[in-house]
């Protein structure tokens, strides 16, 4: 039996989004919410962290690492304190899954938060979240209220009530870099948001020096599902090195834009076709698989399976799955000044590399989108990119470079018509516009 599109829609987080008011907790609980943290309560410790490890659930932030085993790596207990901190600091361009899951699924987090945090022994955990979205801090903040009120969270939980968990609700400055997880622990601190030197890393020294574990929103909201329904109800989602359900965001030029869970593994010809497929009278030019920090695909790459390993080995990463989609009318030279602009705004300016490189790289992309690049520029753009790839303090650096790379690799053509012929002549505004508002330049 063919399966079509349609069939591979797996809703486990976004199963309420249509339900009434999905963020009450009378909602959540209606649908099995706090069953999870309920039964987590009955295990040891260690056996919750073996379930997740057994998942094969691996990081749903861009990195792709193992959850379980990253758990794993907090050394023994000393007495001391260890923390959970939630990476709610969604950033990364075209990328949207986590802000809508909290805003409509709050309790999925917050549940996850309660099992792992008695998972490896932490009684303190922190939602960092960007401060510009206020309305999911509100609706954090209520969440978290509904479910001490309701003594899911507090003191004295368990059958026993011997376990104690609070949960604080942290809303940052707004900085792409405070992604970067140990940038993230001193915004937390209330130092400037800038990358740590590691090791140490956080799980031996990390907020407030102490063992501390940092997922983000979408790996801590898919544990409690893993609880109750166990590891093979999970795996049998998945691929078997990319198991589970994930959200995958689609923008761009579909007629239906939006999230979509799905298991991994899935192909970016399904979803195109899960979004209504490309709009009328045009086709796929360009995607990207995990945002736009992750090499560009063309329609060649249609078919590849959308998991950690697959990705990767056509040559890009699957990052956090934002999926954006540009059609034959966009300028690759645009597109690529505008992600090089975000990244040079957004370097913290602590390493060499990428203080002065997205810089330069910025200048160079404005020329050639102007159509005044001078011959060597296409050229100057590798080289510049090549010498912050993998030499920057963090990721950022390989974020603004890879980009670049891979528009080159695909379009060469493009970048060097930028030496004759401006970006807005080859490609008009209005052409690939989706709103007529957005048309003039």
């Amino acid at each position: 039996m063919t399966i079509t599109a349609p069939d591979r829609l797996t809703p486990v987080l976004t199963d309420l989004w249509d339900a009434p008011e999905p963020w009450k907790l009378a909602t959540y609980r209606a649908h099995g919410g706090y069953e999870g943290l309920a039964k987590a309560l009955t295990m040891a410790p260690e056996d919750v962290v073996a379930e997740v490890k057994a998942s094969g659930l691996r990081g749903r932030g861009g990195a792709g690492f193992p959850t379980g085993l990253k758990w794993s790596f907090l050394p023994a207990p000393d007495g001391g304190p260890r923390y959970l901190v939630v990476n709610a600091d969604e950033s990364e361009p075209g990328t949207c899954k986590d802000v809508p899951l909290m805003l409509a699924n709050p309790h999925s987090l917050i549940e996850g938060m309660a099992i792992t945090s008695y998972a490896i022994g932490g009684n303190v955990a922190f939602i960092y979240l960007r401060g510009e979205v206020v309305h999911v801090y509100r609706r954090l903040l209520a969440a978290v209220r509904e479910a001490r009120e309701a003594g899911l969270i507090g003191t004295g939980l368990g059958p026993n009530g011997d376990y104690d968990l609070e949960i604080v609700v942290h809303a940052g400055a707004g900085a792409y870099i405070c992604g970067e997880e140990t940038a993230l622990l001193d915004s937390l601190e209330g130092r400037r948001g800038q990358p740590r030197l590691k090791p140490p890393f956080p799980a031996v020294a990390g907020l407030y020096a102490r063992p501390t574990v940092v997922n983000n929103v979408e790996s801590i909201a898919s544990v409690p599902g893993i609880i109750r329904h166990g590891k093979d109800w999970f795996t049998a989602m998945g691929t078997p090195k990319s198991t589970g359900h994930g959200i995958f965001s689609i923008s761009g030029h579909v007629k239906n834009p939006g999230q979509f869970e799905v298991p991994f593994g899935i192909t970016m010809r399904e979803l195109i076709e899960l979004a209504g497929g490309m709009r009328d009278g045009h086709r796929l030019k360009f995607w990207t698989p995990g945002g736009s920090s992750t090499p560009i695909f063309t329609e060649a790459e249609l078919d590849v399976p959308l998991d950690y390993d697959s990705v990767g080995a056509a040559g890009s990463m699957l990052g956090t799955r934002a999926l954006m989609v540009f059609d034959e009318t966009t300028s690759v030279v645009r597109v690529i000044a505008r992600w090089t602009d975000f990244y040079q705004h957004e370097s913290c300016g602590k390493c060499t590399p990428c203080r002065e490189g997205t810089y330069w790289m910025k200048q160079v992309m404005h020329r050639l989108e102007a159509g005044t690049g001078l011959p060597s520029d296409v050229d100057l753009l590798l080289d510049v990119a090549g010498n912050i790839l993998g030499r920057s303090f963090c990721a950022l650096g390989d974020a603004a470079a890879t980009p670049i790379q891979s528009g080159i690799k695909h379009f060469r053509a493009e970048f060097e018509a930028g030496l004759h012929t401006p970006a807005w002549e080859l490609f008009p505004y209005e052409a690939s516009a989706l709103f007529s508002e957005a048309g003039v330049r």
